[in-house]
């Protein structure tokens, strides 16, 4: 047996948790077969493109300002897509539809911004209802599909996700830094690093360690223990993804800055902004 010791940033998690995705048989499957549903974030961002797609376009992220969304994206640029056959649609305007399409054999991966110990995980909302996803999240999982929540462990909250969404709503905050948010619960099969590791090799991972300064901020530190060909691939694979960048459509990124009267989608989207 051999062991090697690997640490992975947040965005280098994200590029492990896609590789590790892509390579599930009931994925290739569903690609072949049937309907793939991506819905856009960072991790299943990098998912597209690691089955050869272009990068989604992000709406809401927590970045060093706050709980923000995007102020100048493309709504050309897809945020959810559908691959089916071989074929990528952008599905944004018809979200619900192409949810209740999916049915047996079909795979939709979607984000979350928490999750708990138990598997459970949770989405974080800043506009009334979710939007176009708070509103399909129903047909979401009841129409049989295999749901995937990609989501790293940095995302790991020290409660449950129940507790986490009781102590959450978008009218509930007097004050919030960003726009305030609500969280909507996510059911799924949550897939981490951990989940990943296990899915490109035959290893047994241990997180050892969390956190990070200098730029490994969130970082995860992780004991990889197999036979010495199974952790030598995991080793060189982790190597080749050091400094992965975040995976978004470019005209995603920038984020709201204060208050704008013309923006009707995200007139809660103010910094330090009062209850909406």
């Amino acid at each position: 047996m051999a062991r090697v010791l690997v640490s992975l940033t947040p965005a280098e998690s994200k590029r492990l948790i896609a590789k590790g995705i892509a390579a599930l048989p009931e994925v290739a499957a569903a690609l072949k077969h049937g309907k793939v549903l991506l819905k856009g974030g960072t991790t299943v961002s990098a998912l597209s493109e690691e089955l050869g797609g272009e990068p989604l376009r992000i709406s809401g992220r927590v970045s060093a300002r706050g709980t923000l969304a995007s102020v100048a994206a493309d709504p050309a640029r897809p945020h959810t897509l559908l691959l089916e056959k071989g074929k990528a649609r952008n599905v944004d305007a018809e979200l619900t539809a192409a949810v209740r399409g999916l049915g047996a054999g079909d795979v939709a991966v979607v984000g979350a911004n928490a999750i708990d110990a138990a598997g459970g995980a949770a989405m974080m909302a800043g506009s009334n209802g979710g939007g176009s996803p708070g509103e399909a999240w129903t047909s979401l999982q009841t129409e049989g599909a295999a749901v995937i929540v990609a989501a790293g462990l940095e995302k790991l909250i020290p409660g449950t996700i129940a507790d986490a969404v009781a102590a959450c709503g978008r009218k509930s905050f007097d004050a919030s830094v960003g726009m305030a948010i609500g969280l909507m619960p996510v059911f799924g099969r949550v897939f981490t690093e951990l989940d990943a590791l296990a899915a490109l090799a035959a290893v047994k991972a241990t997180v050892v360690g969390k956190g990070g300064v200098f730029g490994g901020e969130g970082s995860t530190v992780v004991a990889v223990e197999g036979e010495k060909p199974e952790t030598d691939r995991i080793f060189e694979l982790v190597l080749s993804l050091k400094g992965s960048a975040e995976s978004a459509e470019a005209t995603s990124v920038a984020e709201c800055e204060g208050p704008n009267p013309n923006c009707a989608r995200h007139l809660a989207c103010v910094y330090r902004s009062k209850r909406p």
